[in-house]
């Protein structure tokens, strides 16, 4: 797709949290982009004669700093009581009582601690934590398994750029924050990590590998996680 005229034009992609608004200028000799606030837009302007398709893949490999763009504007979610966190496809109200268990038990749209206030939440990141590992490692190795792969081990950390990575030895690490992500951002995210058990690079047979652990295209879900992330990122963080 490629465009001489001065109009602006407003495109998406996959990788892109944001819909671009891109538009020629005259005597512009580089690409620029920025966030528009106020519309929800990224805003890209470049050359008269620039090609539009490729403009978008060059906005689409500022995705880091359009994250943080994102993030910045994001208020901090502490976990404190009364606060509403997503939780595997659910809203859910963080509860908190002196006299309850000092384990977080989730039951019924409310994830509930006891113990000391000030160590309220310490538990509840602990909590989700061991959720997040326990649920991507049966999700890792039932995927894995299904496509006669191996897994060798499966950990979570609080990568602030990556969802998940695959070592060339089979060891696979996600964001334990995949838990407060839809369940279909966090399957595309398993079956993107799986594929790589196979495939280190994205090429043809990679993307085909991905597509049928996914189970379909996955690009819809890839954008949920673009859009979902900045929030995801803020979570937990603040007092």
């Amino acid at each position: 797709m490629s465009s001489t005229g001065r109009s602006s034009a407003l495109l998406h992609h996959d990788d892109l949290p944001l819909p671009v608004e891109i538009r020629p200028i005259p005597g512009a000799r580089r690409l620029r982009l920025r966030l528009d606030e106020r519309r929800s837009v990224l805003k890209l302007t470049g050359p008269l004669r620039m090609n539009r398709k490729l403009a978008l893949d060059w906005a689409a490999r500022q995705r880091e700093w359009v994250e943080a763009q994102l993030g910045a504007r994001l208020a901090d979610e502490p976990f404190m009581p009364g606060a509403l966190i997503p939780l595997m496809g659910e809203e859910v109200v963080l509860d908190w009582a002196e006299g309850l268990p000092r384990t977080p038990r989730l039951d019924q749209g409310r994830l509930s601690c006891g113990g000391p206030r000030e160590g309220f939440a310490r538990r509840i990141e602990s909590f989700l934590k061991r959720l997040a590992l326990d649920t991507l490692s049966l999700e890792t190795r039932e995927i894995a398994a299904a496509a006669g792969l191996a897994v060798r081990s499966v950990a979570v950390g609080d990568a602030d750029t990556r969802w998940g990575s695959c070592s060339s030895s089979a060891r696979i690490r996600y964001s334990w924050r995949l838990i407060l992500a839809p369940p279909k951002a966090r399957r595309y995210v398993v079956a993107h990590e799986v594929a790589h058990l196979r495939h280190l690079d994205h090429g043809p047979q990679f993307k085909a590998l991905e597509r049928e652990l996914f189970g379909g295209e996955p690009a819809q879900a890839r954008l949920l996680l673009r859009r979902s992330g900045p929030r995801l990122k803020r979570i937990g963080r603040g007092h």
